[in-house]
């Protein structure tokens, strides 16, 4: 009786250490609030913000913001940019290249005033805040910016990767649920997920 009163209190505290974690397709998934979904365990940290997806859902091209950096201190992660991957009723799409992006849909600027213009709250509750993230280094950099698109992020130490990760929409409905997956080009077992709630 001892072992079994014993065994559901660890499983309680268990479940109160994760809170507002949601065990969503088998990801650990930490809602925010405002779009942002995170995963604050495993070999990468990972923070989604989905905000401009959830605004503009029947855009061609779907914009989500991530914030990556290394779940353990003294790792040296490498991503990229094949690296990122979206799962949608259980098929795994691609980022497109950068040159197809640009040729087929002219609405980044669209994208990033509607980002700048969202709450940035349940962003600051994340683990985000404590991480540098550099400014000069994006997958899909504005075409007015003085930046070469990047091919590659590195997670290191207290500084992390943050990028405009645009996938091509599939067919997007309110409700939705998606998979981010980011998986480290040094070394193909470090690797993590958000599941993320178009709604």
């Amino acid at each position: 009786m001892k072992k079994i009163k014993k065994a559901a209190l660890i499983l309680a505290l268990g479940l109160i250490l994760v809170w507002p974690a949601v065990l969503s397709a088998q990801v650990i998934t930490e809602r925010y609030g405002q779009g942002v979904f995170a995963n604050s365990y495993g070999p990468i940290k990972l923070v989604v913000d989905a905000s401009v997806a959830i605004r503009d859902i029947n855009s061609p091209y779907v914009l989500f913001i991530l914030y990556m950096a290394a779940g353990e201190e003294g790792q040296n992660i490498v991503v990229h940019r094949d690296g990122i991957t979206m799962i949608y009723q259980d098929q795994e799409y691609n980022m497109p290249p950068v040159k197809e992006l640009r040729e087929k849909y002219h609405r980044q600027m669209r994208d990033t005033n509607l980002y700048q213009i969202s709450g940035r709250e349940g962003l600051a509750s994340t683990w985000v805040r404590f991480y540098k993230f550099p400014t000069n280094q994006d997958f899909f950099p504005l075409q007015a910016s003085s930046s070469a698109p990047v091919d590659e992020g590195l997670l290191t130490g207290n500084i992390g990767f943050r990028t405009r990760c645009y996938f091509k929409n599939p067919g997007f409905k309110k409700g939705d649920e998606v998979i981010i997956r980011v998986t480290a080009k040094n070394d193909p077992n470090l690797s993590n997920e958000v599941a993320v709630v178009l709604e």
